[in-house]
């Protein structure tokens, strides 16, 4: 496995590659990884001739200048990883080498950006798209990974390939958890034993909520669903959205497919997550 330091260095071998027939599979990650990202970097080796995976805590997506100072940072144990899942390569650029001028690029999802992470963290997606944009110009894969524990992000980038036309095929891989139900995340870590713990009714919640899909109203099960978090955490917002569009729903007809889409914080530390229901 080799590690690639530079956009230059890394788009003449990935043409390189492109020349030789090969099929490039693309994980981009922001480091502090855990089996989550390990399971989109399998899935990736299964489907593709050669694999890269990107390191990269993307700072203008951090609308909070504390939380990205606090971001994990642990690249001796992601290179040991990604070495033994099977990746063949490691983009892992400076922030000066990813943004040598002054970032001007503006995207407009509409109302896909307006509901939920979009409401509580102004300026996160268009952060989100401009990086994973330049990513894929750099790395020029034929398949990019990513998991639906970030439902939205996923639903942004996917509506980010439409609008410019890149060929990339978007796999989406369902969400890894934890023994207890906890979702898989790099935030993880910044949680005591104790919290690690309480994390889990997160999930216990949404299987709850799945469990009484038609039985209660939706604004009622959001309700009940935001009372069962309290008092350990303090949620942002605990919403059933149409799957497709993201948007908020009044009844259980409403869309064809929804989604249970929460994110709440505990010792100091924000944990989204969802349940398609």
């Amino acid at each position: 496995m080799e590690v690639l330091t530079t956009v230059l260095e890394t788009q003449n071998l990935m043409k390189l590659l492109r020349s030789q027939g090969k099929s490039i599979g693309f994980v981009p990650t922001m480091g502090a990884l855990h089996h989550g990202h390990i399971s989109l970097v399998q899935q990736a080796v299964n489907e593709n001739d050669v694999v890269v995976s990107s390191i990269f805590v993307n700072p203008i997506q951090f609308n909070n200048p504390d939380d990205l100072e606090k971001y994990p940072r642990t690249f001796e144990s992601d290179v040991e990883m990604l070495n033994q899942a099977g990746c063949n390569y490691i983009f892992y650029p400076t922030v000066s080498e990813m943004y040598p001028d002054k970032v001007t690029k503006s995207y407009e999802f509409g109302a896909l950006e307006m509901v939920m992470e979009g409401a509580f963290r102004p300026g996160h997606f268009n952060g989100v798209a401009v990086v994973v944009h330049k990513l894929f110009d750099i790395v020029q894969p034929h398949k990019a990974y990513f998991g639906k524990k970030d439902y939205q992000q996923l639903a942004v980038i996917r509506m980010l390939v439409e609008m410019e036309k890149i060929p990339i095929t978007i796999v989406a891989a369902e969400t890894v958890r934890e023994p207890s139900g906890l979702a898989m995340s790099s935030r993880n870590m910044r949680l005591s034993e104790t919290d690690r713990e309480k994390a889990a009714q997160i999930s216990k919640t949404l299987s709850w909520v799945k469990s009484q899909k038609g039985l209660l109203s939706i604004k009622e099960l959001e309700e009940m669903a935001l009372s069962r978090l309290k008092p350990d955490f303090n949620p942002e917002y605990f919403q059933i959205v149409n799957a497709f569009t993201l948007q908020p729903v009044n009844s259980w007809t409403d869309a064809p497919k929804l989604v249970a889409c929460v994110a709440a914080h505990i010792g100091g530390v924000r944990l989204i997550d969802n349940l398609e229901l």
